[in-house]
């Protein structure tokens, strides 16, 4: 993720400044990266949310946004518009992905935060034109309410603070999400956590019930429990290009492993399905984790 950088570009008159706001979840800050002209850097109390580059909208500049991103360049032939809900908003860096990479997609993304969406439009506006409407609302409400068989893709991408809500790791959440998936969409989810895997393996025990094909994508060293990390979940009724995955990942500046079939489920083990009743955030991030200077 970008650090703070000093350059002879902070000299010019025309520079960027950050700008800070409180949001209603916190306060959040727009960072400029002074080594890409139009590029930003969102935190929300110090933790990353988002990284944009309004002249290079393919630019992903996360480790786990680019791997959704390769999950998003095969889930349909290249370039096919495509039908997709965003849970959890941010800078809008995927839907600006898909704004590009498959023109004339229908996007709506939904943000809890009112304060944050209203902060990116002013500063990050998406360009007219690229099929992308904004709603401010809880994930897990709309979804409930959405209608069946109606998007092609949904992704999660939801933390309330640094940590996964209780109430979108359980299975009544898993199965609405089920529901308004297409017979051939996919669900991805940018999740965290860290050994013994006790969140990760319940949400794909979670997801196991439900779908016929599971993806795990993670760096090597979250995966053998090193250090805290975020992973991305993948699920599908329809067999995933596992293949083209392993490459995509693998060619990454910091490589990942796609786990899926038995590994995957040995990596499961013997872990159970969230009930609402049960349902936890995620794990609390240790100490810099995820925060920058």
């Amino acid at each position: 993720m970008p650090r703070a950088k000093r350059s002879r570009h902070n000299e010019e008159v025309n520079e960027p400044l950050p700008v800070t706001r409180s949001v209603d979840y916190g306060t959040a800050k727009l960072m400029p990266d002074v080594d890409r002209r139009r590029a930003w850097l969102l935190t929300v109390d110090g933790a990353p949310q988002s990284y944009v580059d309004l002249d290079e909208p393919t630019h992903l500049e996360f480790e786990y946004a680019r791997r959704l991103g390769h999950v998003l360049d095969t889930v349909a032939d290249a370039g096919r518009a495509l039908d997709v809900l965003h849970l959890g908003g941010g800078a809008l860096t995927l839907p600006r992905y898909l704004a590009a990479t498959r023109p004339g997609s229908r996007q709506d993304v939904v943000e809890a935060d009112r304060g944050l969406t209203e902060l990116v439009v002013e500063h990050l506006p998406v360009a007219d034109g690229d099929g992308v409407r904004l709603h401010c609302g809880d994930a897990r409400e709309w979804l409930e309410a959405a209608p069946d068989d109606s998007v092609d893709v949904l992704v999660a991408d939801v933390f309330g603070g640094s940590r996964v809500p209780a109430h979108l790791t359980s299975v009544g959440y898993a199965r609405h999400a089920e529901r308004v998936l297409r017979g051939s969409g996919v669900y991805l989810a940018n999740l965290a956590d860290a050994a013994p895997f006790a969140f990760l393996r319940s949400q794909l025990a979670t997801y196991a019930t439900l779908f016929e094909e599971l993806v795990l994508i993670a760096e090597p060293g979250v995966l053998r429990g090193r250090r805290f990390g975020n992973a991305v979940l993948v699920a599908a009724h329809k067999p995933l290009d596992t293949a083209a995955l392993a490459r995509l990942t693998a060619s990454d500046a910091f490589p990942a492993r796609v786990e899926h079939g038995y590994a995957l489920r040995e990596f499961i083990g013997g872990a159970r399905p969230v009930r609402d009743e049960d349902a936890v955030p995620s794990p609390e991030p240790p100490d810099g984790a995820f925060s920058i200077g």
